[in-house]
């Protein structure tokens, strides 16, 4: 049975249809195309759409802190390197967990300026403006 719709006889006096829209009417009984162009007219390319979302992903401060994730293995003392590691960085503020309150203390003491410097020479003073250290 087929179904009658009121303005059919207007869709099918627009412009020629390409074969898709032929294939698509037939097949479903209906005239997609007023359908179609509703559904596209938001359309955007994606050049718009992908840098909007590779910018929600934060690449760029991913792989900072990948590349201080390198520069703290061969920068530190592999000893104290072994006992600490970075586990964020967040407004200029480097977060790294040490395994026990011992190395914190050693480090915080004797370390921290050192550690500092090394990874402000590495990556300049406006990533990394402090280190902040905690047991984990």
């Amino acid at each position: 049975m087929e179904r009658s719709f009121p303005y059919r006889n207007y869709l099918r006096s627009q412009a020629p249809r390409s074969a898709r829209q032929r294939a698509l009417s037939q097949f479903h009984g209906w005239d997609w195309t007023e359908e179609e162009k509703a559904r596209h007219v938001g359309a955007k390319p994606t050049s718009e759409i992908i840098p909007k979302v590779l910018g929600g992903l934060r690449f760029e401060r991913r792989q900072s802190e990948t590349e201080i994730l390198k520069v703290w293995r061969n920068q530190i003392d592999p000893t104290l390197a072994a006992h600490a590691q970075p586990t964020g960085l967040r407004n200029g503020t480097l977060f790294v967990t040490v395994d026990s309150s011992v190395w914190l203390d050693e480090i915080v003491r004797y370390r921290r300026r050192e550690i500092l410097e090394r990874l402000q020479n590495s990556f300049g003073r406006t990533l990394i403006t402090r280190i902040s250290f905690r047991v984990g």
